[in-house]
């Protein structure tokens, strides 16, 4: 696969990938164990913050791979 192509593929599964990222974090943002403490808020939202870069740098290394 050329890396044009790759590129493009790459790019639509980064925004598929944010996009259902940011709707279940949306989601489990709003369960009532959650909303109990402050503590628990703060963790699932530094972790639903950085959390999405882990499944997110194996698609851009994949991207920018030489042909």
């Amino acid at each position: 696969m050329r890396i044009r192509t790759r590129k493009f593929a790459g790019t639509i599964a980064l925004l598929v990938l944010v996009t259902v990222w940011s709707l279940l974090g949306m989601t489990l943002a709003q369960t009532p164990w959650l909303a109990a403490t402050k503590l628990y808020q703060a963790i699932f939202y530094v972790v639903a913050g950085i959390g999405w870069v882990l499944p997110a740098m194996p698609i851009v290394s994949w991207m920018s791979r030489r042909d």
